[in-house]
């Protein structure tokens, strides 16, 4: 299989973002974003995917974090779809639940090519170390329609919002690599269409 590595640029009035994701690694990753808990974020996204991911982006964080956060989504989802190719090989499906003490995140993905979002997780706090909670779901809205992906994720036992968006962010790194790994069985692509 080639190197699936996918790299992407951005640059508007509000952020400018350089982003490479190699989808065959090891979970390392450089990432600076300007928000720390956003990095976190992440950076568990990468370290339980298994994927080499660099991330630097100067955001108007003196606005608000959502240009820096949804333009992230944004970027990050063009490069994951950059990476697949014409994802011949692949499973396309992946799932996970992850649990993180009393949390549980469900997280499945269908890289079909219709990009969908189902997102249910009900955070109590406006904010987490200056990254809005509201943004969560922002941020995987941009993924996975600029992945083109079928992503679901939910929240199926909750308590610590912290918790919460942290084990969203691992799920969704799992089931992702599940969906992205090689099925040696196929020859082409997943589908009775004969493309995704």
């Amino acid at each position: 299989m080639r190197a699936r590595i996918g790299k992407c640029t951005r640059k508007t009035k509000e952020t400018e973002i350089d982003l490479a994701i190699r989808l065959d690694g090891q979970g390392k990753n450089r990432i600076d974003t300007g928000i720390p808990f956003f990095d976190h974020m992440l950076d568990g996204f990468a370290r339980h995917g298994l994927f080499d991911l660099e991330v630097s982006v100067k955001g108007d964080l003196e606005v608000d974090c959502h240009h820096t956060i949804e333009d992230t989504g944004i970027v990050l989802g063009t490069a994951i779809a950059e990476a697949l190719g014409d994802k011949t090989g692949i499973r396309r499906y992946g799932y996970f639940i992850l649990p993180m003490d009393e949390t549980l995140a469900l997280s499945a993905v269908d890289l079909s090519g219709r990009p969908y979002l189902n997102f249910q997780a009900e955070f109590t706090v406006p904010s987490l170390g200056g990254m809005d909670t509201e943004m969560v779901r922002e941020f995987f809205y941009a993924v996975s329609y600029s992945a083109s992906m079928n992503l679901h994720l939910k929240i199926l036992d909750g308590g610590n919002n912290h918790h919460m968006a942290e084990a969203m962010f691992k799920a969704f790194g799992k089931a992702l690599d599940m969906a992205v790994s090689a099925e040696p069985r196929i020859k082409g692509v997943w589908s009775t269409k004969g493309s995704l």
